[in-house]
């Protein structure tokens, strides 16, 4: 599923990055970066990136762009090309330095925005399953939230927010996850602060259900009836017809009849 989301978001990149090109004229000659101008050893780059998939090569060849001609308009296009050539190659680290560089150098460049954009997505496409660590998605998170806060009238904010909630997704899992452990240590009043932060900071995701579930749960383990009560009432209220709160009336009921009013 995470690799099928992946190759549409490739593709939706590349796309975008095409607004920045010219019209490439295919070529495989081996060309000398010191007599060749700029434009030539771009659209060259740019053939061997889009039509001939030869990525190593292409990011080579924008590579000598800008070492060569550092100084030129193409120099800045190269550098943007280079970091998506490494992207596409999933060499993120190296495609996350050269969008570093770039964004040091030329902060209000027009083209400043698809680097941030670009610079999530890096941190987006290193998304692990919620049994590992999440320090990548909180990343993530902070990178597209940027692109949102920046460029807040783009299409680049509007598919980072979309992102942004799969990240925040895997953060409140993990959670969720971490808690439940807790909870099978008997270590309690940890468990009950991560379930709490699913509950406080992660509300419109999937596992807020749980959370409260769980924090009604570990409320009676404590003996807390009335902050039992609570989180499942708050359950019930916005989740009437989840099976999370089914499980939670009849834990109370169970445990504090006398709290629960008859249906």
């Amino acid at each position: 599923m995470r690799f099928l989301k992946k190759s549409k978001q490739i593709l939706r990149t590349a796309g975008t990055a095409a607004v920045l090109l010219l019209s490439a004229c295919a070529g495989k000659t081996v060309l000398n970066p010191e007599t060749t101008p700029p434009e030539i050893l771009y659209n060259n780059a740019l053939d061997l990136l889009v039509k001939e998939h030869e990525y190593t090569r292409a990011a080579a060849a924008f590579d000598e762009i800008d070492r060569y001609y550092p100084y030129s308009r193409w120099a800045l296009r190269a550098q943007i090309m280079l970091a998506f050539s490494y992207y596409i190659k999933r060499e993120y680290d190296d495609s996350v330095i050269v969008l570093d560089r770039f964004l040091q150098l030329y902060p209000g460049n027009r083209f400043a925005s698809y680097a941030y954009y670009l610079k999530a997505l890096c941190y987006y496409a290193q998304l692990s399953d919620t049994d590992r660590d999440q320090k990548m998605t909180q990343i993530a998170l902070n990178a597209l939230n940027e692109v949102v806060r920046r460029f807040p009238n783009t299409p680049y904010a509007a598919d980072a927010e979309i992102k942004m909630v799969l990240a925040r997704d895997y953060l409140a899992a993990k959670e969720v996850n971490i808690g439940r452990f807790y909870l099978n240590q008997n270590e309690h009043i940890a468990a009950l602060n991560r379930f709490a932060n699913v509950v406080e900071n992660y509300q419109t995701t999937r596992h807020v259900q749980e959370a409260l579930y769980r924090l009604t749960e570990t409320y009676l383990i404590l003996g807390l009836d009335t902050e039992a009560q609570k989180s499942a009432a708050v359950l019930g209220y916005n989740y009437p017809s989840d099976p999370w709160y089914k499980r939670a009336y009849d834990l109370m009921k169970k445990h504090v009849p006398a709290s629960i009013a008859k249906e």
